[in-house]
């Protein structure tokens, strides 16, 4: 069966994955980009950005994992976008243009669902109201055969968790104190026995560390 997946997941010292005060502005509310300082120098990103160079070190290759062999994706609402409560605004496409980086069928987890949003490069987001197993067995079948990934936000992520539905995950601790904002870990006691853990620590500073299910 096909795996189901988290990569570049990045939380502070204290455990948050974003900040408090998301905005349109401020996509990581607080936080700005401090979480995610490590990712922006790769050459992962600039490609994701339709650029060429960037570091080619520990960090990349992390981040490089993102996207061979899935099929789809999941995300929560807040991932997509600034938005609260019913849609105010269907006009808006996310966060990433007119060419979302995803190239695949994605799902985002919505109480308020609406129409299916096509978008150039393969992306096609469908927006659902469904448990973390009815949404993976939707993106299972919309995926082919490929793995599934879980892209965030932490809210998502740590329901996807709980339920036991997670088989690699991919957190990035950052050196840094946010103090608030959205907790990944919360109510995860003893997450790590399911798993074999292993940790790798960059230059840059953050420590990679990946849990891959027994």
């Amino acid at each position: 069966m096909s795996k189901v997946r988290v990569h570049n997941l990045a939380v502070s010292l204290d455990g948050f994955a974003t900040g408090e005060g998301q905005s349109l502005e401020a996509p990581f509310g607080h936080a700005g980009g401090r979480l995610m300082e490590w990712f922006f120098p790769t050459r992962t990103f600039q490609s994701m950005q339709g650029g060429d160079g960037g570091g080619e070190g520990v960090d990349n290759a992390f981040a490089a994992a993102w996207g061979p062999g899935i099929g789809a994706e999941i995300m929560g609402r807040n991932k997509f976008g600034p938005q609260r409560g019913p849609w105010q605004d269907e006009d808006w496409k996310g966060w990433w243009g007119d060419n979302p980086p995803f190239h695949t069928p994605v799902f985002v987890l919505t109480r308020h669902p609406r129409p299916t949003l096509e978008m150039a490069g393969g992306n096609t987001f469908h927006f659902i109201d469904a448990s973390p197993a009815e949404a993976l067995a939707q993106a299972r079948e919309a995926a082919g055969g490929l793995d599934v990934r879980i892209g965030g936000g932490p809210s998502t992520v740590r329901q996807f968790l709980a339920a036991d539905l997670v088989d690699h995950l991919h957190v990035v601790v950052v050196p840094i104190i946010l103090g608030r904002g959205v907790r990944l870990w919360d109510g995860l006691e003893n997450l790590e026995s399911r798993f074999t853990v292993e940790s790798v620590t960059a230059p840059s500073g953050v420590t990679h560390v990946t849990f891959i299910r027994r």
